[in-house]
């Protein structure tokens, strides 16, 4: 790092967590401060987290005393109080610690040159969390307007796992030129402890949340020091804290950390856990960066992890050193998760790491980016566009697009054009671009970002505090009355105000469970091969646990195994209707998109398809009648005409446009003295829309709409692959009744709130299903994964049965 630093050359440092990768990206920055007194900003340093650059300006601070250094080291973000702001742009700190949306804001005032104009290094940590994505897209074009301002700036990325090194090197280059930058590797240290916990008895054939082990993981909270248990979606991370509440006979200090929640609460668990207060916190993505905290003694992670990369991530929040293992916990919720634990613990010993390399620049950030470009001063089209092209993400950018992103920032495209409120800019005789005044520049500077939330409404006690926010979709369910697991507790709905939902405390009656939509992690590609790697080769089986290899073997007796690179479909009766399963090992997201294709092909072939079910790892759908040649509902043209009227169809399209919109500025959320709602948003939206699809359909966020709907959104491109690798090796098995493999899938078709009669009818019928798939050779628990469809709040302590565990370790290559 010292050697590219004396170089004047970037730099990309890939090393485990705990191995000093912050303090060697700043080291430089201190030995110049050091060796040479200046006066102005030195080094930025941009992080995805506000918390993290204010725990990494404390821990830098150390170092620069011991160093007997006199610099000044600050944070700027979105919390730093109005007077600090003030004056840092007058006498900027050395160092200044900050986000991507701080930076953004910064660079579009107009003293952002004089503030800049000595910057030396920019230091980008966690940037495999940000390159490939909106954020990272507004900070690659950062980049590039620093360089302009400071021309020999360099840039220095920081990451524990990188799957494509070359790749993010190129997105850390100025021209995405990978050979300018130093790639810095650091090996060594120890191998990670990785085991599988399971239930005694049978393991649950269904579900998703880990309720059934929460007495394991109480016992492993209870001998270790301090935990962070993490689970991968917001309502799982609910129902575990109050397993684990239920259980707390000790009265252990355990807290929740999920984004639902307030700032001010995440806040207070953070500085509790930094402090030493806390025996656990159950945690979400939120913590996946998180903040250094050395005296974590173990990960417990519940549900199968996804991702080989989101593994190491989480794994490497315990103990934070070189010079101990991370010790981590696999809790998988159910048989399918065993095998997913398993192999993203040979991943993991063989030391790979998966991850998509980085997607080109969205053209709603590129529209934000030119209006904060003319707030700061007026620039010529022809320079910008080649500084924004200097940007990985817009490397290959065409001049018409970025023409016609100019031309809607300046006054909307034409359908718009006639509104005064979308004129936003214009050019004077030279062609240069000015904003039209400073009402625009202050509408921008409110409504700056790329995280778009989905229409929320806060959760306010009456007469208390707001305790977080859920979407809109799930309050529109409840009625007064109604209760709900929110916070760590049960809350009453009482009433809707017009931005809030007014609750009480406690009350009578099962407790549902807030659903947010798109916050489940789909399983990687590398790490579902994997997967079909370990069921099509029993031999592979021998490191499972009993349970599941007998269901495997039983899978083999009734049926066959999924293939490693072909698609085994399953077609057998149940009651009236006609089930086919495709095993197709994708993850829900690309399942979701498949299952709307396959059931459209299947109305025009009349077979009356009655729905369709995607999990991680199946498609399900069921039809009034059988499918005879399901080989021809899976054909690669279902990619083409099908995808394109689904879209259309579809509110999709809809849902994206609103965050483009957004995101570009068309559409603002927050004005002077107010803020609209989620629904305030949504018609606006929708309104817009129509316009534009009636007099303008080649409108530049209409295209960009089109473009990313078909693309991550529904994850058209892992459904091509399958559809590729399919080709001709579809295997078809027609059944005289379920399979065990496609147990878990029926058992999640009947997901919906359930209770009392109800839920009685629901496990009967989830009995059925397993004595038909096993000829009742299964003597399972009766733990059938239950939760997966009704959500209830976790069983009374005496429900639960008594359970062990099968461990293994594993270290990484």
């Amino acid at each position: 790092m010292l050697e590219a630093a004396e170089a004047g050359q970037s730099a990309l440092l890939i090393a485990p967590t705990g191995g000093g990768k912050t303090l060697a990206g700043f080291l430089p920055s201190l030995i110049q401060l050091h060796r040479q007194r200046m006066e102005g900003l030195h080094t930025v340093y941009v992080s995805p987290l506000k918390a993290l650059a204010v725990d990494i300006a404390r821990n830098l601070t150390t170092p620069a005393e011991e160093m007997g250094l006199d610099i000044r080291i600050e944070t700027r973000t979105g919390d730093t109080p109005a007077n600090r702001r003030a004056r840092q742009r007058q006498n900027p700190p050395h160092i200044l610690l900050t986000t991507p949306e701080s930076l953004t804001l910064l660079l579009s005032l107009p003293d952002a040159a004089e503030m800049f104009g000595s910057l030396r290094c920019v230091v980008i940590d966690e940037i495999h969390a940000m390159a490939g994505t909106k954020r990272g897209d507004q900070l690659a074009l950062c980049l590039s307007r620093l360089s302009t301002l400071a021309p020999g700036m360099r840039r220095v990325g920081l990451s524990a796992t990188v799957a494509h090194p070359r790749a993010l090197a190129a997105w850390c280059a100025r021209d995405a030129d990978p050979d300018s930058v130093k790639l810095v590797r650091v090996t060594g240290g120890e191998a990670p402890d990785l085991s599988v916990m399971l239930p005694e008895g049978r393991l649950p054939w269904g579900g998703h949340m880990g309720l059934a082990s929460m007495p394991e993981v109480y016992e492993r909270l209870k001998e270790a020091g301090v935990t962070i248990v993490f689970v991968n979606t917001r309502a799982q991370a609910e129902l575990c804290f109050q397993a684990l509440w239920r259980l707390n006979d000790d009265n252990l200090p355990i807290a929740l950390h999920h984004g639902s929640l307030t700032i001010e609460q995440r806040r207070r668990v953070e500085a509790a856990m930094a402090a030493g207060k806390l025996r656990a916190v159950v945690a979400t993505a939120s913590l996946d960066l998180g903040i250094d905290w050395g005296a974590v003694d173990q990960v417990i992670q519940v549900g199968a992890p996804k991702g080989v990369a989101r593994l190491l991530q989480r794994v490497g929040r315990a103990n934070h050193r070189m010079d101990e293992p991370s010790r981590a916990i696999l809790v998988p919720a159910n048989r399918f998760e065993v095998i997913e634990c398993q192999a993203a613990i040979e991943a993991v010993d063989a030391g790979e790491v998966d991850g998509e390399p980085p997607r080109p620049g969205g053209l709603d950030v590129l529209a934000q980016h030119i209006l904060a470009m003319a707030c700061h001063a007026p620039f010529l089209p022809d320079e910008l566009f080649a500084e924004v092209t200097s940007a990985a993400p817009y490397a290959a950018l065409s001049r018409q697009d970025f023409d016609d992103t100019l031309r809607f920032v300046e006054d909307g495209g034409y359908a718009l054009s006639g509104y005064e409120r979308f004129r936003r800019l214009f050019r004077d005789y030279e062609g240069r671009v000015h904003v039209r005044g400073p009402q625009v520049a202050r509408q921008l500077r409110m409504n700056l970002g790329t995280i778009v939330d989905l229409p929320l409404l806060k959760v306010k006690l009456r007469g208390g505090p707001v305790l977080g926010e859920v979407e809109e979709y799930f309050i529109s369910t409840l009625e007064p009355g109604d209760n709900f697991i929110f916070s760590g507790q049960v809350l009453r709905y009482e009433r809707l105000e017009p931005t809030a939902a007014i609750v009480t405390r406690g009350g009578e009656g099962e407790p549902r469970v807030p659903a947010y939509g798109g916050s489940r992690m789909p399983l990687t590609t590398h790490l579902a091969r994997r997967v079909r790697e370990i069921l099509s080769n029993p031999r592979r089986w021998r490191g499972l646990p009993d349970t599941v290899r007998e269901w495997l073997a039983m899978q083999r007796h009734r049926s066959e195994m999924p293939p490693l690179d072909g698609l085994l479909i399953e077609v057998f009766p149940r009651g009236p209707r006609w089930f086919m399963v495709a095993y197709c090992f994708e993850g829900r997201l690309a399942h979701q998109t498949l299952g709307m294709l396959v059931t459209k092909r299947m109305e025009r072939l009349g077979l009356a398809p009655m729905g369709f079910l995607g999990t991680d790892y199946v498609l399900a759908t069921w039809s009034a009648f059988q499918p005879t040649d399901p080989a021809a509902l899976f054909e690669e043209d279902l990619l083409g005409e099908e995808l394109e009227e689904w879209i259309a169809e579809s509110s999709m399209l809809r849902r994206t446009f609103r965050n483009i919109a957004t995101i570009a500025g068309l559409l603002e959320k927050n004005h002077p003295g107010q803020e609209k709602s989620g629904r305030q948003m949504t018609m606006s939206a929708d309104l817009i829309y129509d316009v534009l699809r009636k007099h303008e359909p080649d409108h530049i966020l209409l295209r960009a709409t089109r473009a990313e709907a078909a693309g991550g959104l529904t994850d058209v491109a892992r459904i091509g692959a399958l559809l590729a690798r399919a080709r001709g090796t579809i295997r078809v098995r027609q059944l005289d009744g379920v399979s065990p493999l496609a147990v878990p899938a029926l058992i999640e078709e009947g997901r919906e709130w359930v209770s009392g009669n109800a839920e009685d009818a629901l496990l009967a019928e989830a009995v059925a299903l397993v004595e038909e798939a096993t000829h009742g050779e299964d003597h399972f628990s009766g733990d059938l994964g239950l939760e997966a469809i009704s959500g209830p709040p976790p069983a009374p302590r005496e429900a639960w049965p008594r359970r062990q565990r099968f461990a293994r370790r594993a270290r990484a290559g």
